[in-house]
């Protein structure tokens, strides 16, 4: 298949991805993450899935590793296609990874790269690779009204005509990946079944973040 197409089955998509382990940065289907290469091993990732089918699994890590020990994973990632890079001249890439399909990782390869490569399966994730599925199901409404209170306790800017003329599974995603929350909250972000279940995560993650400040400012009075 062209590698400008999407997918419409998971048994297109390659049984063995390299994968970039990076705390904090998630992938959702058809989210955009861009992201700054310069580490050697991984700036040789991109350069051979640049050459092949321009795709690499993103996946969180457990722990960060001693050095010695590669660190050990989370079992659900997403796997993302380079839709957009760029040369820095200086040995960086700048790229865009769009998100096709959530994986399990499988047993590792030990075929010698820079990069860690594992056997993946995509089972159960055949509704990624549908646009939209899901989003009736979402309650929007309150979501978007939690993410109105978060922001102003946050004090964050936003963009609230981007957000009412965004679909929902972009809206719902687009937060799941920007959220401020730590490793393991953002991987039950990842990991829910569905787009439904996604959004109620992040609807509660955010009440409990709200309540967690509001006890801390009693707390100061």
């Amino acid at each position: 298949m062209s590698l400008n197409c999407p997918y419409t089955d998971i048994r297109e998509l390659p049984e063995i991805l390299p994968v970039f382990p990076l705390a904090g940065a998630v992938l959702l289907p058809r989210g955009e993450l861009p992201l700054n290469v310069f580490e050697p091993r991984y700036v040789a990732m991109i350069d051979a899935a640049i050459s092949d089918e321009r795709l690499i699994g993103m996946i969180q890590p457990l722990q960060s590793g001693n050095g010695a020990t590669p660190p050990q994973l989370f079992q659900i990632g997403c796997a993302g296609r380079i839709t957009r890079f760029a040369e820095t001249g200086d040995g960086r890439y700048l790229i865009t990874l769009t998100g096709v399909a959530r994986f399990r990782i499988g047993e590792e390869v030990t075929e010698h790269t820079p990069y860690r490569r594992f056997k993946v399966n995509y089972e159960g994730f055949q509704p990624d690779l549908l646009p939209g599925a899901g989003e009736n199901a979402v309650d929007r409404e309150s979501m978007v009204a939690m993410l109105r209170s978060f922001a102003e306790s946050s004090k964050l800017e936003i963009d609230w005509a981007s957000i009412d003329a965004a679909p929902t599974e972009t809206l719902v995603n687009a937060l799941a990946m920007m959220s401020p929350f730590g490793a393991n909250e953002k991987q039950a972000l990842v990991e829910a079944i569905d787009l439904k279940t996604r959004a109620e995560t992040l609807v509660a993650l955010a009440k409990l973040d709200l309540a967690q400040r509001e006890g801390e400012g009693q707390q100061w009075h």
